[in-house]
């Protein structure tokens, strides 16, 4: 009677068991739901806005696998399954087009990432907050000009007639320099307006991680001898590490991702050996030639390569340290 009882005991839950504990859990949630119903309503619009805008626009993706026919509808239109991707993978463009966005990226990466951190962990070494809240605004400000008034900016500044850039170089001794018209300087000029325009908003990311440190680990440091360089290193810089990672996780897996309208802009006939990115070409194909199926497929292609680097990023991230985004 012992071992039966024992074996009735050790014997594995049933169905109907795993059953009743689901339904257990679905009333506990469904009451938490209830009793913050208010919660839940400022959710819904985020909801509402990520089912339209984002989620339902996925059912366009099978364009890239079909001739699409607009009088035919993308039901009606025939499957061609990977041909577009295989005619893009094929065209002698598709070497020029990726290293031309991965350069931009790349570029942006190394030189704009880094920089809102260092000035961020100087900045919150200031002495006078006076002087520290005129410096951030100051480097905010740009961040408010438009894309469209940054690029023609750019062009009143480098036009090799009335630019105060060549004017400058026209007083030192040299020759006019066709900045926008020339392949080689397109990449720095893209860049280097890019970190002028974002490092405001990035820094001021970072300023608010750091005004979350507690001022007793400063005073402690003070008080074992720490420098300045001491206290960034072992207090400031640990503080906003999380932050850093979560928003390199998110600038690699958006490195396909180069700023379509900036490109477009800036691009000129001369320029376009390293200014044509996949944004830019999938614009011309699909909008000015009206190859819808090709087009979608690019960008189809563009965005598994983010979506993999991300994953790969976040796991990577996730072994070396203890922060991910999932």
């Amino acid at each position: 009677m012992a071992n039966a009882s024992l074996s009735k005991r050790t014997r594995a839950p049933s169905g109907r068991w795993f059953a009743d504990v689901n339904r257990e859990h679905g009333r506990r949630a469904l009451r938490k739901i209830l009793t913050n119903w208010q919660l839940y309503l400022f959710l819904l619009p985020t909801i509402l806005y990520f089912l339209v805008f984002k989620y339902g626009p996925m059912y366009g993706i099978q364009i890239a696998f079909k001739d699409f026919v607009p009088t035919e509808g993308i039901w009606g239109s025939p499957w061609v399954g990977f041909e577009h991707f295989q005619r893009f993978f094929n065209s002698f463009q598709f070497g020029t087009l990726l290293r031309n966005t991965l350069v931009l990226s790349i570029y942006a990466l190394v030189i704009s990432f880094p920089l809102p951190i260092f000035l961020s962990l100087l900045m919150n070494q200031f002495p006078v907050v006076r002087y520290r809240r005129l410096v951030q605004t100051v480097i905010y400000a740009p961040t408010f000009i438009s894309t469209v008034v940054l690029v023609g900016m750019i062009n009143v500044f480098l036009s090799p007639r009335s630019g105060l850039i060549n004017h400058l170089i026209v007083l030192l001794g040299g020759q006019p320099v066709q900045f926008m018209a020339s392949p080689d300087w397109f990449p720095s000029i893209y860049v280097w307006s890019g970190v002028w325009q974002g490092t405001g908003f990035a820094t001021i990311v970072y300023m608010a991680a750091l005004a979350s440190v507690d001022p007793a680990l400063h005073e402690a440091a003070i008080m074992d001898g720490a420098s300045k360089w001491g206290r960034i290193r072992y207090v400031d810089l640990p503080a906003i590490m999380p932050t850093i990672i979560i928003l390199l996780i998110l600038a690699v897996g958006n490195i396909m991702n180069v700023g379509f309208e900036k490109a477009l802009l800036m691009q000129t006939p001369l320029n376009k050996p390293t200014s044509e990115i996949i944004q830019t070409y999938v614009y011309s194909l699909g909008l000015q030639r009206a190859q819808y199926s090709f087009s979608a497929a690019v960008g189809v292609f563009n965005s598994v390569v983010n979506l993999i680097l991300l994953f790969m990023v976040n796991r990577f991230a996730k072994r070396v340290s203890d922060t991910s985004l999932w």
